[in-house]
This record gives structure tokens, sequence and C-alpha cells, in this order.
């Protein structure tokens, strides 16, 4: 019994030791993520990124469709334009609430 305390403790004081550390909800939430214009469909509110991982919708890097919210974002950009955007999941569509240039 004297063995199992001291290694009991010592175990939950090394657990969260190894952890990841996990960013707070507010720096995930405001996150910006690099991508590419790959096409703009202004008429049906769209636009086609090449991205990197989003880390707020935990997805990895790919090229994917967002709807864009309010559509008024997509105003000049054009295919090959690097850009910096935010994207949320909004009733279950991946929306782009927030688009720049890329600096």
């Amino acid at each position: 019994m004297k063995i199992w305390i001291p290694l009991l403790a010592a175990l939950a004081i090394a657990a969260p030791l190894h952890a990841e550390p996990v960013a707070p909800p507010i720096a995930r939430a405001n996150v910006m993520t690099d991508g590419v214009v790959r096409r703009v469909d202004a008429a049906n509110g769209k636009l086609t990124l090449r991205h990197g991982p989003i880390v707020n919708l935990d997805m990895p890097a790919m090229t994917m469709v967002f709807r864009v919210q309010p559509p008024e974002l997509m105003k000049g950009l054009k295919v090959g334009d690097a850009v910096k955007f935010h994207a949320e999941s909004i009733d279950d569509t991946l929306t782009v609430t927030a688009i720049r240039p890329a600096q």
C-alpha cells in the first residue's frame, strides 16, 4: 500500500505535463487561414479556395468550395489571389466570414 500512494501521485502529476496546449476558444475563433483563390462564383455566393489547415474547424489542408457571407466579401477577388480568411460552420455549411489579401 505504501508503494501505491506515491506511484499514483506521481502519475497524476506527470499526465498533465505531457498534454498538448490548447488554444483558448477566443483565439481559435478569430484565427485566419492562408489560402489561394481557385474560383470565384459571385452569382451563387461561392468561393473555391486551396487552403492550409483551418484550426478552428479542425480541418486539414485541401481545396474546397465555401459559401461567402456577406457576398460583398468576394468583391475584387480573382483567381490566383493569395488571401487570409476566416471560415465557420454556419447551419452545417462551411462559410467564409472574413477575407483579406495576404501580406
